[in-house]
């Protein structure tokens, strides 16, 4: 098949390099000629295990191509995916203007019939109001019906991702389920075959398909995101109280994850979610139950719990350290919202080192592959406070990081943090004192002579 994608960030890059490795000819659109170019030279903006290594095969085997015309791109697919960004805006709806000026595009450049497929995570209704959009550019042309092919026929889905990032590869090749949204016509049916035979490389094993209206399909996104946040808020509420309890959260952890009803997926404790796709999807859907004259209750608590649990975590180093940290200087690991991504979009790092910077405190930063998008990360969030910047440094190794540090800072649970050289790490630190946010060791290296201070352990 021939398909396009408009948009070459985290979902847009996966969704078209994964479909161009089952055999499909597949042309990647955006309107960044700098990452069209870095992209077409085989080299990913960002991190994600495996990406790489499909971009060259792909790229060599001609399969996929990387393109900033939007003509051309139009044009190339009779499936067109648009997987544009959707930021939150600042009373926390999710922002649409790139969503629109895909469908825009799409609307001003079409020929024959294309099949619209909105991957982008947007508010129900977005797919009808794609579809006005595109009806709205189609009419602007003015073009005959009668001229050997009807341009003005298209079909809308919605087809979101369930990606994670760090396995983004894996979950697109295996995934759980594949949920398709249809409009309620002849045409959402032929829409549904297409899509089906589109995904059937990935559905052999057993069929994942699922289908459902459009605006199901939009609302199923949202519900699954915020499900998933409030068992990451109820944690860090549970770990709060058992800090004031004298209670180990982990072994809680243990206890209620055994049972089949709950599970243990989503629920560790620590600094709260991070990313790009929880925060603003829970505020998002907060939104719009706003705009209907309903309040989500519950997930304002979700939102309200995942904002405080950052100040839980610094409250812990000023009580233990004091308000005025100027004399201090802190060992950090980890700066990536989650491990095997350098994704420092909503990332905890960012209030936690900001906060220390602040309150004057030096921080000597190491991250498996978040340094430089930390560095950008930092300067967008200080750059009018230069000497806060200049109080942060970044170093390749962890063990660099805590050389002569008044204290460890666990930010990020990367693997290979987890089993570290605790004797070389105790000779590392000027006083060996850590503060854990993600729960990684054992409360036993107190008896190595360890001060450790987690949640709620």
């Amino acid at each position: 098949m021939n398909i396009t994608v408009l948009g070459t960030g985290y979902v847009g890059l996966v969704t078209g390099v994964c479909l161009s490795d089952v055999g499909n000819d597949v042309a990647c659109f955006d309107i960044d000629t700098e990452k069209i170019a870095r992209l077409r030279a085989g080299n990913s903006p960002i991190h994600e295990d495996g990406l790489p290594q499909l971009i060259e095969r792909n790229l060599a085997a001609g399969r996929l191509r990387f393109i900033a015309d939007p003509v051309a791109a139009v044009q190339h697919g009779d499936i067109i995916f648009i997987a544009t960004g959707t930021p939150a805006g600042a009373d926390g709806s999710a922002d649409l203007g790139q969503v629109t000026a895909a469908a825009a595009t799409i609307g001003r450049h079409m020929q024959g019939h294309k099949l619209v497929v909105q991957k982008s995570t947007v508010p129900v209704g977005t797919a009808q109001r794609l579809r006005s959009v595109i009806e709205r550019e189609l009419q602007e042309r003015r073009v005959s019906a009668d001229n050997g092919s009807d341009p003005h026929a298209f079909a809308i889905v919605s087809n979101p991702e369930f990606l994670k990032e760090g396995v983004a590869i894996d979950d697109f090749m295996r995934p759980d389920r594949i949920v398709i949204g249809t409009e309620e016509s002849d045409a959402g049916l032929r829409a549904r075959e297409v899509m089906r035979t589109l995904y059937a490389p990935f559905n052999r094993q057993r069929d994942r398909m699922l289908y459902m209206p459009l605006a199901t399909a939009e609302f199923t996104k949202y519900a699954a995101n915020a499900m998933l946040a409030t068992r990451i808020s109820f944690m860090n509420e549970m770990a709060n109280l058992a800090d004031q309890l004298g209670v180990d959260i982990e072994l809680v952890r243990k206890g209620i994850g055994s049972d089949p009803r709950i599970g243990y997926s989503f629920l560790y404790a620590g600094l709260g979610y991070g990313g790009s796709c929880f925060p603003k999807d829970v505020r998002a859907l907060i939104h719009t139950a706003a705009e209907h004259g309903r309040r989500l209750t519950v997930l304002e608590a979700v939102d309200s719990v995942n904002r405080q649990q950052k100040q839980v975590f610094i409250d812990k180093i000023v009580q233990r350290l004091g308000a005025d940290l100027r004399r201090h200087v802190f060992a950090v690991w980890g700066l990536a919202f989650k491990p095997e991504t350098d994704d420092m979009r909503d990332a905890p790092s960012r209030a936690v080192i900001a906060a220390l910077l602040h309150r004057g405190a030096t921080v000597v930063a190491h991250d498996p592959v978040a340094n430089a998008s930390a560095r950008l990360a930092f300067q967008e969030d200080l750059g009018s406070e230069p000497a806060l910047l200049e109080r942060i440094d970044y170093t390749d190794a962890p063990m660099k990081a805590a050389s002569g540090a008044d204290a460890l800072l666990i930010l990020t649970d990367w693997t290979s943090f987890k089993s570290p050289n605790f004797v070389a790490l105790k000779a590392a630190l000027k006083q060996p004192l850590i503060f854990d946010g993600r729960n990684l060791y054992d409360p036993a290296i107190r008896g190595q002579g360890f001060e450790y201070i987690a949640m709620g352990r």
